[in-house]
């Protein structure tokens, strides 16, 4: 039987008592896409490692597979995205808060991470929840915001990135979209501001020294204390997170140490 408890007053829930090992029956997987549109951010407890193709069967029950526009895929397993940092890395994954590739027209509905190597200390992640953020601002901003896009590049971020895991990216061209700055999301109807430190360049409909302003405050406020939470992996913890309405950010504090999992991601829609 499924037990969900939440994990701290602003966001998330752990969840026992099934092993995604073994995949997940229907009944189960509605159960989990309940719990994430309650509480943004699931992680699973007590997991033994999923093999790459079980994974990517979990994965397809909630939609279909987004393929990242730059890191190398996984022999085989094209929709998985091995995540894993060294002593040799040149980057860690996540390391600035984000919304997984929210330059894709179509960004990710979510985001499920299995880490099965583990630093004896550090590699914590970081989660905020983006409905607070918006909730928290004031009716006049709420105003000035509405109807507003925001660009969102990805060339900045890419450009060599995994050039130390072979991929050549020379002739690759990175994609970029626009998005509004408050989103609605499609399944729960809240609303909830969607830009980020890591992708978002510009708000097309203001001054270049109106955009860098406006966002600078926004970035500050959804970076605030009171809308994260803070989670310590144990090895082979899974972590399932909504994209649409939280941010995430992984502390690279373990060098020269590793950390290395397996993710798969779901495709979401064009926000609106």
């Amino acid at each position: 039987m499924l037990c969900v408890k939440r994990f701290a007053p602003v966001l998330g829930a752990e969840v026992r008592g099934v092993d995604l090992a073994g995949g997940l029956d229907e009944e189960t997987c509605r159960e989990v896409r309940s719990a994430l549109l309650r509480f943004g951010v699931l992680f699973f407890k007590e997991q033994t490692e999923i093999a790459p193709a079980v994974q990517v069967t979990i994965g397809k029950m909630f939609g279909e597979l987004h393929a990242h526009p730059a890191a190398p895929q996984m022999p085989g397993y094209p929709e998985v995205f091995v995540i894993h940092a060294h002593r040799d890395s040149k980057v860690a994954n996540g390391e600035f808060w984000h919304s997984d590739v929210s330059c894709d027209e179509e960004p990710p509905l979510g985001t499920m991470l299995q880490i099965h190597v583990l630093p004896e200390i550090g590699g914590d992640t970081l989660f905020a929840n983006m409905y607070a953020a918006y909730d928290a601002l004031s009716a006049p901003m709420r105003q000035m915001l509405s109807g507003l896009t925001a660009r969102h590049e990805s060339e900045h971020v890419y450009r060599g990135r995994y050039s130390d895991r072979g991929v050549n990216d020379r002739d690759k061209v990175y994609p970029e979209s626009n998005h509004p700055v408050i989103r609605t999301h499609p399944e729960t109807g809240r609303k909830a501001v969607y830009v980020n430190r890591t992708f978002t360049r510009g708000i097309n409909e203001l001054t270049e020294a109106e955009s860098d302003a406006v966002l600078k405050l926004l970035f500050d406020h959804c970076e605030r204390i009171d809308f994260q939470i803070r989670f310590r992996w144990e090895q082979n913890d899974v972590a399932f997170w909504d994209n649409r309405c939280v941010m995430h950010r992984a502390i690279w504090d373990y060098w020269p140490n590793e950390r290395k999992g397996r993710r798969v991601t779901i495709k979401g829609e064009r926000p609106r």
